[in-house]
């Protein structure tokens, strides 16, 4: 997420499928044409005798920016880390999946998002290296070593973070459109339902401050409900279900709810008008996992230091997290190993959590968790870590089906979208989703 944010996260994951070149490109490349950026966490690799090591990542991991790669290369002066960062995981994924089935071009080091992660353990498994040889597979929780083991157990990626959901509300707007700022306050008015949330944007919405909505999209409040619920697009024993699904039905309704008013700023997230909202203060809440903590800080800059706080969610939820893998077409299989095990180790979690609110996967690193200071006063001192592990003990577990994300981005993306951009009626927005389900499906 990030997700990533991440994220990340990250989505860190939440965007429609984008046609892709088949051209294949070099896992070092620019991804200049996909809203993506080339950039390293120190050095150009032109040292003599360095090892130059390449890691694919989406969204704002926090790794060079809580100082990780400069700290990992001090350590091993043979080592120069180069990330290669692309925006959207819509882009960044199928990207992946075509330099995997090349056996050629893939970055040393591959983050796998968690729409992805079930594609990549039933169907690219062999095309990485068995982790769970090479670490105390006890460091993580036990669900996320889960969704990324095969059958036979193998083990094709290490947890970064995970998504536990939260609130994250300009105050200052809040007050200006006569509603309470305290955190508690607002938590207990829209505890236990997403339409409590969606209640409070309409009173939001009575005395807006020109120019804001409630809401950054339709899509976000859909995700975040999603994320709560004990059923997604397949059922346990990974069968498709989305139109049967109750979790899907619920966080559809309430996302029509926003869609048909006034609430909502229609923005794409991840898109460039997305990242200019919050810069504005176009809108003044957004459901916020944790890795959407770094991302917002980075996005809104210094003119929201000390406006943004966080609340409790409506009901605990997940959204994103994801994992590093380690590729078998990398030139550098040893090294990428070391590097993903250090990068994923709880002590490199909680430093990255303390950067950015990136929330670990980690269970021993959560007793000494603190976000930097500088991330706590922007957030007007909210207790993130409080919140963050509140939601994270009773998120439900759930079943992510291989085509879980295409089918998530045909309903964010294709049926929310006709929807909250185009005017059209929810049911018109339900089959057009409907029908872009089945294709992926191919039905």
């Amino acid at each position: 997420m990030r997700t990533s944010i991440r994220r990340s996260q990250r989505l860190m994951a939440l965007t429609a499928v984008a046609a892709l070149a088949t051209g294949l490109l070099a896992g070092c490349a620019k991804d200049s044409d996909d809203g993506s950026s080339d950039g390293s966490g120190g050095g150009n690799g032109s040292g003599k005798g360095k090892i130059t090591l390449t890691i694919g990542t989406f969204g704002v991991f926090g790794y060079k920016q809580s100082g990780l790669y400069d700290e990992y290369m001090k350590l091993h002066p043979d080592i120069n880390i180069k990330e290669n960062v692309t925006t959207r995981t819509d882009v960044y994924w199928p990207k992946v999946l075509t330099r995997l089935q090349a056996g050629s071009g893939t970055d040393d080091i591959q983050a796998i998002e968690i729409g992805n992660i079930t594609e990549a353990v039933q169907t690219q498994a062999n095309k990485f290296v068995d982790l769970g040889k090479e670490v105390d597979k006890s460091q993580w929780l036990d669900w996320k070593n889960a969704q990324a083991t095969t059958k036979d157990g193998k083990l094709i990626g290490l947890g970064t973070d995970i998504g536990p959901m939260a609130i994250c509300y300009r105050k200052d707007l809040f007050q200006k459109a006569g509603l309470p700022t305290d955190r508690t306050k607002l938590a207990e008015m829209w505890k236990g339902d997403w339409s409590k949330y969606v209640d409070v944007g309409k009173q939001y919405m009575k005395k807006a401050p020109k120019g804001t909505k409630f809401v950054d999209s339709a899509s976000s409040v859909y995700n975040a409900a999603l994320g709560g619920a004990d059923e997604r697009y397949y059922d346990n024993d990974g069968n498709v279900a989305w139109d049967k699904s109750d979790g899907v039905k619920k966080a559809w309704n309430v996302a029509m709810d926003v869609a048909t008013s006034n609430m909502s700023a229609k923005l794409k997230q991840f898109d460039p008008t997305w990242d200019q909202g919050y810069a504005n203060a176009a809108f003044a809440t957004v459901a916020c996992p944790a890795w959407m903590v770094g991302y917002i800080e980075q996005k809104s800059g210094d003119s929201g230091k000390g406006k943004w706080d966080v609340a409790a969610a409506p009901t605990a939820a997940n959204w994103g997290g994801s994992w590093l893998g380690v590729p078998l077409a990398g030139k550098h299989q040893k090294e990428a190993v070391a590097l993903a095990k250090w990068l994923t180790a709880p002590e490199q979690q909680a430093k990255v959590f303390a950067k950015q609110a990136s929330f670990p996967s980690t269970p021993s690193a959560y007793a000494n968790l603190k976000p930097a200071a500088d991330t706590t006063a922007y957030f007007s001192n909210a207790p993130l870590t409080q919140i963050f592990s509140d939601s994270a003990k009773t998120i439900p577990t759930q079943y992510f089906g291989i085509k879980d994300q295409p089918m998530n981005s045909a309903i964010t993306d294709v049926g929310i979208l006709q929807v909250e951009q185009k005017g059209k009626s929810p049911s018109q927005g339900w089959d057009a989703a409907s029908k872009e389900i089945k294709d992926v499906l191919g039905q």
